[in-house]
């Protein structure tokens, strides 16, 4: 196994980042940066898992000091073990564009990806610098993109992708196209290697409903900057619950919580 083994680590958190751990208009962590301390003084794992690609994640990684556990990268098209910046990856992303392009006109042209654009777009899009978009056109895996059609249209379109072998899942922002696997994948493969006693799950969009589900304890991370989840079998029992507060604030809030809950200290 390439991670860095762990066995029987007491909590590993499962984390989403635009709109959870890093603020929504930002993109800075500060205010969960007390929660993060103390997960690191009780050698909790911190495994990020997003849509951005490879040198976004290594990055942030590498700025919130957890190099040493692995990342999931392009909603969970691939895995970024500890300690590495690449992984192979292939021509996923290639068959995925060629996909795309062989879907009917009228719906293509309603869909406009990260590699329909040019960089100086995906910043205006995503409100990243220059620098940071360009790092987010390196995919390896999956391609992210602005959906511009109805609901019905939008249905035909991932139907027809489907039957090509690409699914589509729905983030915060964008409409993210790959050839299969979702963060919940990977979270299983991670808790299958590391054996922790717990796990939490944090996130903000549809594409982390499996995540949070799937954790013994899931978090749903207000965010005023879209719609809210719908209500989740797991609240009825207390193990999902919800955050009054938006992304890293209430994230911290949260994560607290449910230290002090687990005992954990």
């Amino acid at each position: 196994m390439f991670y860095s083994m762990k066995s029987n680590t007491q909590l590993i958190v499962f984390t989403d980042l635009d709109g959870t751990l890093i603020d929504h208009e930002t993109y800075s962590w500060n205010e969960a940066q007390p929660a993060l301390t103390v997960l690191h003084q009780i050698s909790a794992g911190v495994v990020l898992a997003s849509s951005k690609t490879t040198p976004e994640i290594s990055t942030l990684r590498t700025s919130l000091g957890l190099d040493h556990w692995p990342a999931i990268v392009e909603n969970g098209a691939g895995i970024l073990p500890p300690n590495e910046t690449i992984i192979p990856a292939g021509d996923h992303y290639e068959a995925v564009r060629e996909a795309l392009n062989r879907a009917p006109e009228d719906l293509r042209d309603l869909f406009r990806g990260f590699g329909d654009v040019s960089t100086a777009q995906v910043a205006e899009i995503t409100g990243l610098s220059l620098e940071d978009a360009a790092l987010a056109q390196q995919r390896a895996f999956s391609e992210p993109g602005q959906w511009l059609g109805t609901d019905v249209q939008k249905v035909a379109f991932v139907d027809h992708l489907k039957r090509d072998g690409v699914i589509a899942q729905q983030g915060g922002r964008f409409l993210t196209l790959s050839l299969g696997g979702n963060k919940v994948d990977q979270m299983r493969a991670i808790i299958d290697a590391y054996k922790p006693q717990h796990t939490i799950a944090l996130g903000d969009a549809p594409n982390d409903i499996q995540m949070l589900e799937n954790a013994d304890y899931g978090v749903v991370v207000a965010n005023p900057n879209r719609a809210p989840l719908p209500h989740l079998t797991g609240e009825k029992t207390g193990q999902i619950i919800r955050t009054a507060s938006a992304g890293p604030t209430g994230w911290a809030e949260a994560v607290l919580t449910l230290l002090n809950k687990l005992e954990l200290h």
